[in-house]
């Protein structure tokens, strides 16, 4: 088994904030609230969770190369 980061930093695309969160390994985060400036951040397309689209570490399934929740 592979070593699996569970620590990201996710960046707010609108106002640049960065906030380092611990990953689900059981679910897919959808959204995230902005601690900043309270956008709710929502997957780009093509991406399974908030972590993929907007943090410095992929989620735990996606860094095993395994699918995602919604793939």
């Amino acid at each position: 088994m592979n070593d699996v980061t569970l620590n990201s930093t996710l960046t707010c695309p609108y106002c640049g904030h960065a906030e380092t969160e611990t990953m689900p390994t059981d679910a897919c985060l959808f959204f995230y609230e902005c601690k900043s400036c309270g956008i709710l951040l929502k997957p780009k397309q093509g991406d399974c969770c908030v972590f993929c689209s907007y943090g410095s570490v992929k989620c735990p399934p996606i860094q095993q190369h395994q699918s995602c929740c919604t793939r």
